[in-house]
């Protein structure tokens, strides 16, 4: 019987919030409850955004939670030469292409995103136009990224949680980057090749995340590489219905382990909204054995504030 091994993977680009906790514990249950391997990757390549003083927070905030995971914490900027050797395979094999367009570039040549669909469609400006880097920088004068050649159709993808969606994303958004003009790992190749060398086979994290697994469903045919299995589980919400978000400097778990709430009253509550029924203080390891993904209720967790009133006065 094959092993599951799944994985945290915090982006250090803010302060993790009530929502993060809650995916992380699910994760780690969803793993632990079977015997699994969890990993922890802190995803460090988005730009300036990324910085240590976040990371150093978020594995604050997971070991507080009472969170542990298999073996050291890899970073992934650590493993740019297996990404980026990721692009060259990529390109040279023909399945990639650089590409020296702008966001304005694309803004520019469709006027409106795809319908449902928060940004433009690129229009393959650049496919089939430069065989290299080089070669794309030399003629245009621009820096140059990569885009993966997404073949027409849709592809299903099947869902833990969600079940069966169905993925066109050609029509929806195009040839996607795989490398941007910085030449830096985009998240969808970067996130593909950490899971495979890691051996990740199992996926779990928030439902916003579900189209890029069709993305990264390509990128993975693309390379030769298995596809995990993917569980998108429904996000926390504030009162209005807005997901919470660290650019909107939402309730950080900084915040609330400073000021002395008791984690176990966030695990608790996580746990009780995954329905499970449990004490109002409890910890991770407690709520291990119980934990059921079949009774996971199916929508968003909206977060009133009269409970953040009681986890901030749980001391």
């Amino acid at each position: 019987m094959t092993i599951p091994v799944g994985r945290l993977a915090p982006s250090p680009t803010g302060l993790l919030h009530l929502g993060h906790a809650r995916t992380f514990l699910l994760a780690y249950w969803h793993i632990r409850a079977r015997a699994g391997r969890l990993l922890l990757r802190m995803e460090d390549l988005d730009g300036p955004r990324a910085e240590m003083r976040f990371a150093a927070a978020a594995l604050s905030d997971l070991e507080w939670l009472g969170l542990d995971w298999d073996g050291p914490v890899y970073v992934q900027s650590a493993g740019l030469e297996r990404l980026n050797a990721a692009v060259s395979e990529l390109i040279a094999a023909g399945k990639a292409y650089p590409c020296v367009c702008s966001r304005g570039d694309i803004r520019s040549a469709q006027s409106a995103p795809h319908a449902g669909s928060s940004e433009p469609r690129y229009p393959g400006t650049c496919r089939g136009r430069y065989t290299s880097f080089a070669e794309a920088e030399r003629q245009s004068g621009r820096a140059a990224g990569a885009r993966l050649i997404v073949p027409e159709g849709s592809i299903a993808i099947t869902d833990g949680v969600s079940g069966m969606s169905c993925w066109d994303v050609a029509r929806e958004v195009g040839d996607f980057l795989i490398a941007k003009r910085d030449k830096a790992p985009a998240y969808q190749l970067a996130v593909v090749v950490d899971d495979h060398a890691q051996g990740v086979n199992e996926v779990l994290r928030g439902a916003d995340l579900l189209p890029s697994s069709a993305r990264q469903w390509h990128v993975q045919k693309s390379l030769g590489l298995p596809h995990p299995a993917w569980f998108h589980v429904p996000l926390v919400t504030d009162a209005t219905g807005r997901r919470l978000a660290k650019r909107e400097n939402d309730l950080s778990l900084a915040e609330l382990r400073a000021t002395g709430t008791d984690p176990r009253a966030i695990v608790a509550w996580a746990a009780r909204s995954a329905g499970l029924a449990v004490a109002e203080r409890v910890t991770v390891q407690e709520v291990t054995p119980l934990f059921q993904l079949a009774v996971l209720p199916r929508e968003s967790v909206p977060l009133e504030p009269e409970l953040v009133a009681a986890l901030r006065a749980a001391h």
